[in-house]
């Protein structure tokens, strides 16, 4: 069986607006396969204007709190940047990138499949990193 990449329909650049990338991030992470235990919450960090595009930039943090532990010892941000560019058409949808902190690699929501284990990794360095010192 072929494993299916979720993706949402994305804005048009003419239909943007901060607070619709925000939701519509949001509405992306609704489609990751993530157990209930995570939680996190996105923020819009800020606009850039390049000389080709503008782009948008989000983060959401992640984190695993527990009744004896509400606030976790680590988490893991995922960050997004929404990229119009000025040389396509008003009605073409919006571009979407995310990277994972730590990372430099940067991926497209719809040619890779988000990860529960990578979140995991990051908390786990970060716990680990933090015991050593």
């Amino acid at each position: 069986s072929k494993y299916v990449i979720k993706n949402i329909p994305w804005t048009t650049a003419k239909n943007f607006t901060v607070e619709r990338g925000q939701q519509q991030i949001e509405e992306l992470i609704s489609t990751w396969d993530i157990r209930e235990s995570w939680l996190h919450h996105s923020e819009f960090l800020e606009e850039e204007e390049l000389k080709d595009s503008k782009r948008y930039h989000y983060r959401a943090c992640w984190g695993q709190p527990t009744r004896r532990k509400p606030v976790p010892r680590a988490t893991a941000s995922v960050y997004f940047v929404i990229v119009i560019f000025k040389f396509k058409p008003d009605t073409a949808p919006v571009e979407v990138f995310y990277r994972l902190e730590c990372s430099r690699l940067i991926r497209r929501p719809e040619q890779c499949q988000f990860r529960e284990k990578w979140l995991q990794d990051i908390i786990e360095n970060k716990i680990a990193c933090a015991e050593r010192l």
